[in-house]
């Protein structure tokens, strides 16, 4: 999947404009990369657009536990979006990336995020 794909699935599922889906698509990638050991973010990043995959990449060089609706309200400040809209945006890029990766990254990457984040997949 590209990364006009991507956004566009992420529009699509979220009932977002492709300006909002790229932004929230960006910051939502950068955040999982802040949420995955250095390792996991660098195994997942090559799966993803290069636009997102560096997103992933640069959010690797901190590493933080967020709960999900931590990470929907730090979407929410990044993009500025409200917050059902961040939340549904979210879980569209969540959706999507389990679309756009493999089955192994996508389940790897999710495990170290906590069955929230799985279930929080529509």
């Amino acid at each position: 999947m590209d990364f006009p794909e991507f956004v566009q699935a992420v529009a699509t599922r979220a009932r977002l404009t492709r300006e909002e889906a790229a932004d929230l698509s960006r910051a939502s990638l950068e955040l999982l990369g802040h949420m995955l050991s250095s390792g996991e973010a660098r195994e997942l990043a090559p799966e993803l657009p290069d636009e997102l995959g560096d997103y992933v990449r640069q959010g690797a060089e901190r590493h933080e536990r967020l709960d999900f609706q931590e990470a929907v309200v730090r979407i929410q400040r990044h993009v500025g979006l409200s917050g059902p809209e961040s939340d549904r945006g979210f879980r569209a890029v969540l959706a999507t990336l389990r679309a756009a990766v493999s089955e192994t990254g996508f389940d790897n990457a999710m495990s170290q995020l906590g069955h929230e984040f799985l279930q929080a997949i529509p």
